[in-house]
């Protein structure tokens, strides 16, 4: 590839800046992020320019678009910091992230309340085991002694004598 002119690198920065804008206010194109690949793509430069490069002896020099790459990168962070989400996606994605979060917590409670729930459960079926198993041994015990009357069943009388009812 070729060395570009300085009007053809004039134009290029003024479209990158121009896309720049465009992506930092949110108007993003169907399909594209914020981010540099998108900022290429609008601006109909290559996105390779906004990467350092090699000199033919390995030493290291910028991209000629290296400087508007960072300046886009310190733009959005700036609008990131003051609370502005230019890329709906992101947005998206806290809010996903958020909801999550929520459902983890409420996931947890539940599962604590099932736990205690079923500790409860268990000492109540264990108890009324037990009772069962007095009441069991005391009907024994009082029909081995043999000195235990029981008391008549009435039927037809609906309340006891001297009720309110």
């Amino acid at each position: 590839m070729g060395r570009i002119s300085d009007s053809d690198r004039v134009r290029n920065e003024d479209a990158i800046r121009a896309a720049m804008d465009r992506l930092l206010r949110g108007e993003l194109p169907p399909g594209g992020k914020c981010d540099l690949k998108t900022l290429a793509v609008e601006s109909g430069v290559t996105r390779t320019g906004f990467y350092p490069k090699r000199n033919r002896d390995g030493s290291p020099r910028p991209g000629p678009y290296q400087h508007l790459a960072e300046e886009f990168e310190r733009r959005l962070v700036a609008l990131q910091q003051a609370g502005k989400i230019v890329d709906p996606r992101a947005a998206q994605i806290e809010r996903l992230q958020a909801q999550v979060a929520e459902l983890k917590d409420r996931v947890i409670k539940r599962d604590e309340a099932l736990a205690e729930l079923t500790a409860f459960k268990t000492l109540a079926v264990s108890r009324i085991a037990a009772q069962q198993a007095e009441i069991e041994l005391l009907r024994e015990q009082a029909a081995s002694l043999g000195n235990v009357r029981r008391l008549p069943v009435t039927r037809g009388v609906t309340a006891p004598y001297g009720s309110c009812s």
